[in-house]
């Protein structure tokens, strides 16, 4: 590996406070769908989910904490939240 190439930092699981954003457009209950898809795969932190408008109201970012348990688990959230139509990112 050159000095020019960084490695991505290897994540060591379980991770018990994993930030997860999602993107979306705004409509009324895509909040408890997005919530309840990542609630079939993790345990959510209901202290720590925040959710806020863009400026023209079109998309909404709510941003939540889980325990990641692996890389699997990350990807079903992943194609599951994307897989709704209505979710743009998932970061």
């Amino acid at each position: 590996m050159t000095d020019k190439e960084v490695k991505a930092p290897k994540i060591e699981f379980p991770v018990t406070d994993y930030p997860v954003k999602v993107i979306s457009d705004t409509g009324v209950g895509n909040k408890d769908k997005i919530l309840d898809i990542v609630r079939k795969h993790a345990t959510i932190n209901d202290n720590r989910v925040d959710e806020r408008s863009s400026t023209n109201g079109k998309y909404t970012t709510i941003q939540l904490h889980i325990v990641a348990t692996g890389q699997d688990q990350l990807y079903d959230i992943n194609s599951e939240l994307r897989a709704t139509g209505f979710v743009h990112m998932v970061l």
